[in-house]
């Protein structure tokens, strides 16, 4: 059903959308080769190894997942995610300024924080923990591509383009990027039954390893 849900709402979509990350694909398989043990957010914090991920080989597509396929296809733009203009400027002012190492324009910062809460929020995700894994995938950089071929900001694998019928996405734009990477993410927390350590291990393609699930964790107390 969650895949459902993720595919509408992307195929009613008007603007192009960004490619998709291979962590999505890779988890997916990882997931049927590994058992799994539940660990919470603190047993990862205590544990935090912040050596790098090694790249996981694409998984064949015959492997992908339907109920993400179907979700990423029927996922529905929404409008913006603040209702009060109090809060949208007390959540834009702090972000920014944990922004402006990584982002020098201010108003590429306001513009990129404002896509990140409404893709965050219309996915049921915190944006602060889509921030730490932008800031744990690609340090902000929206033109960033794997040695596996992922892409853009949140490293999306460019098959998903094929898997839910819209081949003309643009995995570098940003909105669409940030749109395929919330609902992936938000799917793995959700088949993960909220354990972050598990979904994020998913999300990246490292099922069974805890170190980048304790890096984006370390990233997201920055952010939060």
């Amino acid at each position: 059903m969650l895949l459902l849900s993720l595919a509408m709402r992307l195929t009613k979509l008007n603007a192009p959308l960004p490619k998709l990350h291979a962590a999505a694909t890779v988890a997916l398989a990882c997931s049927l080769a590994y058992p799994w043990s539940a660990l919470n957010a603190e047993t990862v914090a205590g544990n935090v190894i912040l050596t790098p991920v090694t790249e996981k080989p694409v998984i064949p597509q015959s492997t992908v997942d339907d109920e993400l396929r179907n979700l990423l296809k029927n996922h529905i733009q929404k409008a913006d995610s603040f209702t009060d203009r109090f809060d949208a400027e007390a959540w834009l002012m702090l972000m920014d300024g944990r922004l402006a190492r990584y982002i020098k324009s201010p108003d590429e910062r306001l513009a990129l924080l404002r896509l990140v809460h409404r893709e965050a929020t219309s996915a049921g995700v915190k944006p602060e923990l889509v921030l730490a894994v932008i800031e744990t995938e690609s340090h902000f950089d929206r033109f960033a591509i794997s040695p596996v071929g992922a892409m853009g900001i949140m490293q999306i694998m460019p098959f998903w383009k094929n898997e839910i019928g819209r081949p003309d996405d643009n995995l570098i734009d940003t909105a669409t990027n940030l749109r395929y990477g919330c609902i992936i993410l938000k799917h793995y927390i959700d088949i993960a039954d909220g354990r972050l350590a598990e979904a994020l291990a998913r999300y990246n393609g490292s099922y069974g390893s805890y170190r980048y699930s304790a890096k984006v964790m370390d990233a997201w107390d920055r952010w939060r």
